[in-house]
C-alpha cells in the first residue's frame, strides 16, 4: 500500500488510521525524513502523532551520509519483508516520487551514460549565470518535453541527465524510462495520491510554517551549524531548510522567511503534483474520499487476495 501526494496534504495522518484499521506499520518515503536532525523542518511525525503505529525509515541517516533511490530500494525492502513476516501490512508513504517509483516499479537501468559528456554539462553551470540552468532547461524542452514537465527549471542534476542521455544515445531520457516501464513492476500495490486544491494547500501550508517555525526550526539549523555540520550539505539544501541557512547566513530577513519558506513550499509541491501525475496506475483521491471506510474494506479485500 502506498500513500503519497504533495507536502501538507495529510499523507501521514491518513497512512496513521489506515495502520489501525488495516493491521499495519508505515514505511517512510520521504528523502529529508530519513535525516536524523531534521525533525522540525521536514515535519516528521511525532510519537503523539504516530499513536502508537510503528513507522520506519525515520532519522537514519548521519546528514553528511550519502543516500540514493537505489540505497531507498534496499532499505525499504528490507523492512517491507519484516513487517510481513509479522503478519502486518506495509503502509509506504511520502512525497519522493523518484524513491515511490523506484521502489514500486524498479530503477531504470542500461540507460546511456558518459561522464566526459556529463562533466562538460555541469562545467557549463559553473561558468554560467543564474540564466544558464533555465536555458539548458529549455533545451531539454526541445528534446524530451515529457521529461522537461516533470523536473524543475532550475534542478541541475536531472537537467543534466536529460541532455547527457540525449547527447549519447540521440533518444530522449523519457523514452528509455518507457521501455522499463514495460517490464513490469517490483511490488503489486495500491497506490493512492492525495488531490488537494492549490487555495487550499496555501490555507495549510502558511500555518504549518508558522508553527514549525515557533517551534524553533532556526534553532535547529543553528544547532546543526555549531556542531560543524557545512550549511551547504544536500539535505540542508531541501525545501524551507535552504531558506531557514539563508536566514542564518544573513542573506534573509526573519520578516521575510516565512513567507519564502511558503513559496518554496508551493512550488515544491506543484513539482510534486507534476512527477505523481505521470505515474500511471496512481489513484487520485480527496482525503474526504480517501477517509471514506467502504473504501477501506474494498483496499482491505483487496490486500487479502
Amino acid at each position: 500500500m502506498v500513500v503519497s501526494g504533495a507536502t501538507a496534504t495529510g499523507k501521514t495522518a491518513l497512512a496513521v488510521n489506515l495502520a489501525r484499521a488495516l493491521g499495519g506499520e508505515l514505511v517512510g518515503a520521504d528523502s529529508v525524513q530519513l535525516y536524523e536532525r531534521l525533525v522540525i523542518g521536514s515535519a516528521r511525525p511525532t510519537e503523539e502523532e504516530l499513536a502508537g503505529v510503528p513507522h520506519h525509515l525515520l532519522g537514519t541517516l548521519d546528514l553528511r551520509a550519502h543516500y540514493d533511490a537505489a540505497k531507498f530500494i534496499d532499505d525499504a525492502d528490507r523492512v517491507i519483508a519484516e513487517i510481513t513476516e509479522r503478519g502486518k501490512v506495509a503502509i509506504v508513504v511520502g512525497g519522493t516520487g523518484l524513491y515511490l517509483r523506484a521502489l514500486v516499479k524498479g530503477l531504470a537501468t542500461g540507460i546511456p551514460a558518459d561522464a566526459t559528456v556529463r562533466a562538460a554539462l555541469h562545467a557549463r553551470i559553473a561558468a554560467g549565470d543564474g540564466e544558464t540552468l533555465r536555458e539548458m532547461h529549455r533545451e531539454v524542452v526541445a528534446v524530451d518535453p515529457e521529461y522537461a514537465a516533470r523536473i524543475h527549471v532550475t534542478d541541475p542534476v536531472r537537467i543534466v541527465r536529460a541532455l547527457e542521455v540525449f547527447a549519447v544515445s540521440g533518444e530522449p531520457l523519457s523514452a528509455h524510462h518507457r521501455r522499463h516501464a514495460a517490464e513490469g513492476p517490483r511490488y503489486e500495490a495500491a497506490w493512492w495520491c492525495l488531490e488537494i486544491e492549490r487555495d487550499e494547500l496555501r490555507a495549510r501550508v502558511v500555518p504549518r510554517t508558522a508553527e514549525m517555525l515557533a517551534r524553533g526550526w532556526v534553532d535547529e539549523v543553528r544547532a546543526i551549524v555549531a556542531d560543524g555540520y557545512p550549511d551547504d550539505l544536500k539535505p540542508l539544501r531541501s525545501v524551507g531548510y535552504a531558506e531557514v541557512v539563508a536566514h542564518l547566513r544573513g542573506e534573509l530577513s526573519g520578516r521575510a522567511l516565512p513567507t519564502e519558506i511558503e513559496r518554496a513550499t508551493m512550488s515544491f509541491a506543484k513539482r510534486q503534483r507534476t512527477w505523481f501525475r505521470g505515474e500511471p496506475g496512481v489513484e487520485w483521491l480527496r482525503l474526504e474520499a480517501a477517509r471514506e471506510h467502504a473504501r477501506w474494506d474494498t483496499l482491505a479485500a483487496w490486500l487479502r487476495g
